[in-house]
């Protein structure tokens, strides 16, 4: 196979990779049908790196697949079913395990962070990590199931009221996908900042009520002219916007912090948190969410295809994520024209 390998310090590299064999009982060999790129691989190339993963590896963890072979010990997937993929493979030892917060293990490996990923046609990946997902629902919804569990875990975290009315900072492929869900769930109006106008145009085209542009526009005034008194619940995508988002919500609001920026350290004003009752979660990871996600696609809940903008080759993955940098993109899905090198 060629597929490109992150060498460390921003390098990825294509070589020639051997196909990977089944070795366990609970070993299932997929062929991969589409894989997402997403800002923690932009993380993962940033030089320092703002996200850490294993030099040599293959990236992509966002990625949908067709059952090719499975282990001796695999007990419900069967050759030729699609699967969608929960990365994150966790201990279920730890101290947070056997607490019931799995996104908090303590010693998780993860499928193109720290095992091969979807960057590569073809990965290995233990039974455990896979949810049959109907044909019926398209390839370009079916690769969203990975970030849209880890959305759905936000929201689950912080559920709107039916009415409620949501700011969503970051008009990125996340941004719009809380927009989506919350939405789904009965929100009232949906009100979504960027400083990009081909964001925000995107936004609009998938159902914002408002769009503001946070460097040209009064983020502030605007929100209070469409809600009167501030937000109901404001979603922090981008992982810097705390400050801000504490002058959003209303009295009493809700504040989700998901986006994550490691080297961004904004100053916070307690006293708005403990003056004004507002409740501040943050949200990590897809935390069992992929059960529930799974039907969300199969029904058509939710249908994330529209924030796709660029479809691209493997081998030209290193260009995708100079476009990522740039800003040109929403939701870049990577393709395998050629399954295996000759």
């Amino acid at each position: 196979m060629l597929v490109p390998v992150f060498m460390g310090n921003g390098v990825l590299e294509l070589q020639e990779r051997p196909m990977p064999q089944i070795k366990k009982e609970d070993d299932v060999l997929l062929r991969v049908e589409a894989c997402g790129l997403c800002g923690t691989d932009l993380n993962i190339l940033a030089v320092p790196p703002a996200h850490q993963a294993a030099p040599g590896t293959v990236l992509g963890h966002e990625f949908v697949g067709t059952v090719e072979a499975i282990g001796s010990g695999v007990k419900y997937l069967r050759q030729g079913e699609r699967v969608v993929v929960a990365p994150r493979l966790v201990c279920g030892q730890c101290r947070y395990c056997r607490r019931g917060l799995p996104n908090q293990c303590e010693d998780y490996k993860t499928l193109g962070i720290t095992l091969d990923g979807g960057l590569a046609p073809y990965v290995v990946a233990p039974e455990r990590a896979l949810y049959k997902i109907s044909r019926d629902v398209p390839l370009d919804d079916a690769v969203f199931a990975e970030v849209l569990s880890c959305v759905a875990s936000g929201t689950t975290r912080v559920p709107v009221h039916a009415g409620e009315n949501v700011v969503i900072l970051g008009a990125g492929p996340v941004g719009l996908l809380f927009g989506m869900v919350y939405r789904a769930s009965g929100a009232g109006k949906i009100i979504v900042t960027d400083v990009a106008p081909f964001r925000l145009e995107m936004a609009k085209k998938i159902g914002a009520d408002v769009t503001i542009h946070s460097r040209a526009q009064d983020v502030e005034a605007i929100v209070k002219e469409h809600t009167d008194i501030g937000a109901d619940i404001v979603v922090d995508a981008v992982g810097a916007l705390l400050p801000q988002a504490l002058k959003l919500a209303r009295r009493g609001g809700r504040i989700v912090l998901f986006g994550m920026q490691p080297h961004a350290l904004p100053p916070v004003s307690q006293y708005l948190i403990t003056r004004y009752e507002l409740s501040v979660y943050g949200a990590f990871g897809a935390a069992n969410q992929f059960p529930g996600v799974v039907q969300m696609l199969e029904r058509g809940i939710v249908k994330p295809s529209p924030l796709i903008t660029h479809r691209i080759p493997a081998h030209e993955a290193s260009s995708a994520f100079d476009a990522m940098r740039a800003g040109e993109t929403m939701k870049v899905i990577v393709t395998h024209e050629s399954k295996v090198a000759t």
